[in-house]
């Protein structure tokens, strides 16, 4: 079939600083709430660094999945707690590339993969190819290959790996190749193995790896990835053996570390735990650190950011109510409960995993109950993220807030976590709760936008964290737990030293010197901006990582 952009297109010049074309493969993308392919912080960081790399007239294209029925939409059962629906979606803005390839997965040797484009001038980014199976001429179960982002069966969630990598990859080379192949996690590492067949160098080959979680890190077994088409080719015995760790597992990570020029982190000292990680094994390339930031453009209230330029406290202070009661015109229509602007409020909001500790709040239960009925300090909590579907932990503990707050007049949990939802509650709140067991969380960026938009970090000292914060001049960070201790010990730990905080800082603060409060608040922006947008990220995978 022939393309209509079968070369490589942008509706700029690309900036001398950024000419080398670079391919950026994704899972998942996060440019639009109304394109619902992103299920969380991967998508959102993804989606910022493509919209600022149009902003920087970057040589750049996005290579990501059409997902039918996206992630899940979030409901509600007749009792409130979870629902996952799965719906089917459509796009009017996307056009077909005319761009068709054949990938073989499994006994297919001709699974059909058609690439749709979402040009720049929709949403603000550079181009980005998105890939489906779900075209004429494919079986039934070649065309469910791109139903679901992150499927849970593991032959499909190989054969969404053989898709993006060398699907993405034979796309690429239709649109007349790249000088920058650049993994966004490892979920297209196939595309490392296919281009090595022809001939491309590592030089070409980059990696960016977001998590210290097991889960992130994809192990699967060397022998069943070869039979399904992993590697492009069928590997000899011999040259498998030399691609797997662990007694015959294939670590995707270290597989992406071994064949790229160059890899990072996600933060400074994400960088530190990594390299500590992934070191021992051989031939791997060292990871620096680019940490990730999010679109500033994009995230943060127009109104907001011309009060902070000119230092106008009145302009902030009356806008941020008019956001407040946005947010909580929200909480109404989900709760019925009626929020008060002029309340401190907190919102804990992420995907919920069970090392981010959704329930932090809730350890000393007696303390908390003291803390939330506090007719001199007043408070509201807002808690919303979503559970991954078949991760029975994470979708308890939703449940189990949900009851918690139930007939709590000042307490809510909100479904529907996605972008807008997202904006309305960084912008609408006072305080951004992160509670992650301290190691574990790679970045963090949610608190980045959070401080655009005047909600001060309350924090572990985790992830970005220990590159921005000035504790109790532009944040409140929490002491560091001991990470090597029991997981109860630091939860004890933890949430004791959230009730201190609380209580003699965060709360005296707010009601008490309204003043330093503000001046907080502009310090945090002051802070975050420019050097966690990712117009500062953006230039950075040039001009370190690709270098």
């Amino acid at each position: 079939m022939a393309s209509k952009y079968n070369t490589w297109y942008h509706p700029y010049k690309a900036d001398t600083k950024y000419q080398k074309r670079s391919a950026y493969f994704s899972m998942e993308f996060g440019i639009h709430q109304a394109l619902k392919i992103y299920s969380g912080g991967l998508g959102f960081l993804a989606g910022s660094h493509m919209i600022s790399a149009k902003e920087l007239k970057q040589n750049m294209i996005g290579i990501g999945m059409l997902w039918k029925y996206g992630y899940y939409d979030q409901g509600r059962n007749t009792d409130q707690t979870l629902q996952t629906h799965f719906i089917e979606k459509h796009y009017s803005f996307l056009e077909d590339s005319g761009i068709q390839v054949e990938v073989k997965i499994h006994d297919n040797p001709a699974v059909k993969v058609r690439a749709y484009v979402l040009k720049p001038e929709i949403f603000g980014s550079v181009p980005i190819y998105l890939l489906t199976t779900d075209v004429p001429g494919n079986d039934h179960l070649s065309k469910t290959i791109t139903d679901h982002l992150y499927d849970n069966n593991t032959l499909t969630r190989i054969s969404q790996n053989i898709v993006l990598g060398i699907g993405g990859a034979k796309v690429v080379q239709e649109l007349g190749g790249a000088d920058i192949y650049h993994l966004n996690e490892g979920h297209a590492l196939p595309a490392f193995y296919y281009l090595r067949s022809l001939g491309i160098t590592r030089n070409q080959m980059f990696f960016t790896t977001h998590t210290p979680e097991k889960a992130g890190n994809m192990e699967r077994n060397g022998q069943l990835l070869n039979s399904c088409g992993f590697f492009g080719r069928t590997l000899t015995e011999e040259e498998l053996n030399k691609e797997v760790v662990n007694d015959d597992m294939l670590n995707y990570t270290v597989a992406a570390l071994r064949m790229a020029k160059k890899a990072n982190a996600v933060s400074k000292l994400h960088a530190v735990v990594a390299n500590s990680m992934w070191n021992s094994f051989s031939g791997t390339t060292k990871i620096i650190p680019i940490t990730n930031s999010q679109n500033q453009g994009f995230w943060q209230d127009s109104t907001l950011a011309r009060a902070w330029k000119s230092l106008n406290a009145k302009a902030f202070k009356r806008r941020k109510l008019e956001l407040k009661s946005q947010l909580f015109d929200v909480v109404l229509d989900q709760t019925g409960k009626l929020f008060d602007p002029n309340v401190l409020t907190i919102v804990w909001a992420r995907r919920f995993a069970q090392y981010k500790r959704a329930d932090l709040l809730l350890y000393d239960i007696e303390r908390f109950e003291k803390l939330a009925s506090s007719s001199k300090y007043p408070i509201q909590i807002i808690w919303a993220g979503k559970p991954y579907p078949t991760d029975y932990y994470s979708i308890d503990m939703f449940n189990h807030l949900v009851n918690f707050t139930k007939y709590r007049a000042n307490m809510a949990v909100l479904i529907g976590y996605e972008m807008e939802l997202s904006r309305k509650l960084k912008t609408g709140s006072d305080v951004w709760l992160n509670t992650p067991r301290i190691t574990r969380e790679a970045s963090g960026t949610s608190g980045m936008t959070a401080a655009m938009n005047g909600s001060v970090n309350l924090t572990i000292n985790d992830g970005w964290i220990p590159e921005f914060a000035k504790n109790g001049k532009n944040s409140f960070v929490l002491p560091e737990a001991d990470f090597k201790s029991p997981a109860w010990e630091q939860d004890k730990f933890d949430s004791d030293n959230l009730y201190d905080a609380l209580e003699q800082q965060v709360l005296p603060v707010f009601y008490e010197n309204p003043e330093k409060w503000q001046e907080m608040v502009f310090k945090a922006i002051d802070g975050v901006v420019p050097a966690f947008t990712s117009r500062r990220m953006a230039d950075e995978y040039y001009s370190k990582l690709y270098k």
